[in-house]
Order: structure tokens, then sequence, then C-alpha cells
């Protein structure tokens, strides 16, 4: 750390947009780029500066590659800036009363190998070491609240109701489906491959699950899997999905719409029927996990328990080295993935 405080360059090799992104992105839409970085926080300033251990990969990124005229919830990407999105990191020097060098954040975080953050508002302590520290990326962070939330606070899933889970293998969808088992659920998972159905079933004790891939009519595999109607959706998909799971709710359905992975690339998305939210009185809501970052610590202390006591497990698919990063993310959108998918920056 001497070296550190006395202004060390150091390398750093960062993951840049390269141009606005139509259609599915490619690898090459990016680059990874190779700078320097003086280890060092403006004096005076809350600043800290961070070592990147483990990076998240997520589908929203795919929005933040297009450029809108109209400002979404979350800011476009820059071509020829550093992408950023949640990891986990260990601090180098601070600035901040609240983090000192050696403490371990999982929050918002550059692309690269160090990143100097300027207020850490979005950093978080990692509280609990005995876990891998890239469960931080996934069941112990935000794609883990995002499950908690959607499920009890949007859907408001209960004892005894049918939940069906779309992407039900990734990041997200593990997690909604083990907590609504937990909560004695009847639970079903959509995934792109058998060998996912399979985890589905076996590691995260679905009732059951099927490869939307080899389904010629999603309605029929809905009706097959639900025959007396569903009660509460996990969207993760959009398009032919959703509309097929609109005509099997059950009278007071809820769906809480996470994302629309199937979306994402297209110019003009697919339609849905919504008359079929009238006729049954489904109600359909959208939501945003930073709306429930209140509740994080008490969802962090349940999950750490549910882990612990081995009633809620995790898959992880890490990809090797910031080099890694833009092969991982595209392979989100043609399903290489399973389960949910790291980065591994650096080993510590």
């Amino acid at each position: 750390m001497a070296a550190a405080v006395a202004g060390e360059e150091v390398t750093n090799r960062q993951v840049i947009l390269k141009r606005y992104v139509t259609g599915c992105p490619m690898v090459e839409d990016m680059e990874v780029v190779t700078g320097t970085l003086r280890l060092a926080v403006p004096p005076g300033s809350p600043a800290v500066l961070v070592k990147n251990l483990y990076l998240s990969c997520d589908p929203y990124m795919r929005t933040r590659m297009t450029r809108h005229a109209v400002p979404s919830f979350v800011p476009d990407y820059v071509p020829g800036k550093v992408l950023d999105n949640c990891g986990v990191s260990k601090v180098v020097l601070s600035g901040h009363p609240d983090f000192k060098p050696g403490d371990l954040l999982w929050g918002v975080t550059g692309w690269e190998e160090y990143t100097l953050i300027p207020n850490p508002v979005f950093c978080h302590m990692i509280n609990h070491r005995e876990f891998p520290l890239s469960y931080y990326t996934g069941v112990l962070g935000v794609p883990g609240l995002t499950a908690y939330a959607g499920l009890f606070e949007v859907a408001k899933a209960k004892k005894g109701e049918c939940v069906f889970v779309s992407a039900a293998a990734g990041a997200v969808g593990q997690i909604v489906g083990q907590l609504a088992k937990l909560t004695g659920c009847y639970v079903v998972g959509s995934a792109g491959s058998d060998q996912k159905v399979n985890l589905l079933k076996t590691k995260f004790g679905f009732n059951d699950a099927f490869n939307y891939k080899k389904e010629l009519d999603l309605n029929a595999a809905l009706k097959r899997c639900f025959p007396h109607g569903i009660d509460v959706y996990f969207e993760n998909v959009g398009g032919a999905m959703l509309d097929a799971v609109l005509h099997n709710m059950r009278h007071r359905g809820r769906v809480a719409v996470c994302g629309q992975v199937s979306q994402y690339n297209l110019e003009w998305p697919d339609g849905v029927d919504p008359f079929r939210l009238v006729g049954n009185h489904i109600r359909m809501e959208g939501f945003l996990v930073s709306d429930y970052l209140g509740e994080y610590h008490r969802f962090e202390e349940e999950m750490a328990r549910y882990l612990n006591e081995g009633k809620v497990v995790c898959v992880e698919d890490v990809a090797e080295g910031i080099e890694a990063a833009p092969a991982a993310l595209v392979g989100l959108f043609a399903g290489r993935n399973v389960g949910k998918q790291v980065v591994a920056v650096a080993r510590e």
C-alpha cells in the first residue's frame, strides 16, 4: 500500500463502447484498451479508488448501448468511454470516512481493472465474507434483491399460488423460483436448453420446467404445466412468451415486469394483447430494483441465512479476465451462459 499512497502509476485495461449498437450486439461493438492510472484520490474529496475483482454481466446493459432520443431510466453508454455496471471491488485508496484501504465493496464501478469513484453513494460494504465474493454480483447483490422485491413486494406471491418464471435459469430467475418454492408456491420455469431445464428441476427445485425452443405452441405448454392457470408471472422475456402467459393467467393474477430480454435487440418491440389484462383483472407492474435499496440489508441477512442453511443455491458462469468481458456480455443474448454471468477481473 505504501507505493499506492506515493502515487504509483499502473496500467489499466478497460472495456469501452466503440459505437452505438443496432440489432444484436457483437464483440466488435466493444474494445479492450490499455491505459494508465495514477493511484491517488483528489485531496479533500470523498472519492475512493478501487481495484475491481468481479464484474456483473446483465441483459439491461444492452439497452444502454443504443442512443435514445428520449432519456431512459439509466443513462446511455457513450462511444469511446468505459462501460459501467455493478461489481465487487477492493478499496486501494479512500478519501471517504466510511471506507478504508482493504475494504471490500459491491456497487457501481467501471468495466476496467481500477476505477476512481468520485462519490461512492452506490457502494456497499460486503458483510458476509464466508461466501464467494462473486455472490455480491448475483444472489447477494442486485439480481437477488430484484428477485426478492419483484416476487414479494410487486407480485405479492403467497403460499399455494402458481408461479411461472421465464429466463428461469438466469441470475434473477433462479432466485425467484427458489424463493417462491420456500414460500410454498407451485413453480414452473422456462429456459432455452435441456441442460438449463434439468438444472431448474434438479438443482433449484422447480416443480416443472420446459425448453421454450422445443415448444411449437407456448400456449399449449403453459396449459400443460398450469391446467388451472397462473397466479404470478415473473416476466423476464416479453414478446410471444408474455402473450402466451396472459392467455393463461388466473383472475386477478399479477405480472411483475423485471425485463424483456427478447425485445432488447428489436427496433420495434413485439406487441401483446392488452385486453387480456381487462377481462381477468390482471395487474401488470414494472419495477426498478433501485426503488427497493432501502430493504437491502434486511434482504441480505435473510438471503445469507438461506444460503447458510442450504435452502437457496446459485449457479455462476465465470469468464476469466477483463478481455473476456465483451464476449461474456454478448453471450447473454445467445443463451450461452448457464447461471449468473460474471467476469473475474482479479481474484483475491
